[in-house]
């Protein structure tokens, strides 16, 4: 028996002129969210079940970039991805281009647990729901009257929005306009400049009293970004990875995530190299992202918990069986 211990993030990148209400909001979601969790794991719950329930927590509140509260496509629709990963036999499971279901994380665990497949996406995905039974909801219910703003901010900025609440670089943030600005500096994806800060993507790392480890991650994606786009989260060994030793969730720019499998790579590091989990964590932080902007949590078997980010902050939090709790943003 080891201690159980949980993580959860809100996404890698944040503003640092973000509103102190703001911060606080960002802080109470996810001590509520560590907190359902810890309920679980004192009840006995397995590790992935305790993932799910907690990012399906995170993808019901509007606070954060998953389920309601999604980042829109330039079309000014959501497309939501999600996958969870049950280290106790490495079973997986993924879903992209969800439009109506209400929490991607739980499609993504019955695509784990009642079919022969690892990842649907799109129509496939959709059909599968509602073979399942799963709630499904109209495409509306997930769009905010905030998102609505920034993706016509987004458009007049000519921008994928990185972080769709921050605006791009070389803009008044106090301002309140992103009208008519250009993307004249900052980083590149793909060729194509961006603003600074990653999407605030969920995610949930789980090592229950038995020593399994758990991992599950949802998200909207990017602001105006094309329909079909899909990141890191729903992409088992890059936004999210848990075996027999670690559980990681990733969160931040999803093309080097997936370039660089950085789940994996922190869990190869432990297993293969022998490191610890935290200096696994900061060696792929350091090492494998060339110039992407990241960031993970992660779980060890024997009760570690670990992060790491090369943005400005990341929302994140954790609790362990001795009572420990802590929220924290820089």
């Amino acid at each position: 028996m080891v201690g159980w211990a949980i993580a959860v993030h809100g996404g890698a990148g944040v503003d640092p002129g973000l509103p102190v209400e703001r911060q606080e909001e960002a802080r109470r979601v996810l001590e509520r969210c560590l907190r359902v969790g810890a309920a679980g794991l004192r009840a006995g719950l397995p590790a992935v079940d305790v993932v799910e329930m907690v990012v399906r927590e995170l993808e019901t509140d509007p606070v954060f970039n998953s389920g309601r509260g999604s980042a829109l496509t330039r079309k000014g629709t959501v497309e939501m991805e999600a996958s969870i990963m049950d280290g106790h036999g490495r079973r997986c499971g993924a879903v992209s281009g969800l439009t109506t279901v209400k929490n991607p994380v739980s499609l993504a665990r019955l695509v784990m647990d009642r079919s022969p497949h690892s990842y649907l996406a799109f129509d496939g995905a959709e059909e599968f729901a509602r073979e399942q039974g799963v709630e499904v909801v109209d495409n509306s219910y997930f769009i905010t009257e905030e998102n609505m703003s920034m993706l016509k901010r987004a458009k007049e900025a000519n921008s994928i929005m990185y972080d769709y609440r921050v605006p791009a670089p070389g803009v008044d943030s106090a301002s309140d306009g992103l009208e008519g600005a250009k993307v004249e500096n900052g980083p590149l994806m793909n060729g194509l400049r961006i603003s600074v800060y990653a999407p605030e993507t969920v995610g949930c790392v789980v090592v229950d009293s038995n020593g399994w480890c758990a991992a599950a991650t949802s998200t909207g994606g990017l602001m105006n970004k094309m329909s079909g786009r899909i990141g890191d989260s729903p992409l088992i060994g890059s936004g999210t990875y848990a075996c027999g030793d670690c559980a990681v969730s990733c969160t931040g720019e999803g093309e080097a995530i997936i370039r660089s499998t950085l789940a994996r790579d922190v869990a190869a590091l432990v297993e293969y190299k022998g490191l610890s989990l935290q200096e696994a964590v900061d060696y792929a932080i350091k090492e494998r992202l060339d110039e992407g902007m990241a960031g993970l949590i992660a779980v060890s078997r024997n009760g570690e918990v670990a992060y790491g980010f090369n943005t400005i902050g990341m929302f994140r939090g954790c609790a362990t069986e001795d009572g420990f709790m802590e929220v924290s943003i820089w």
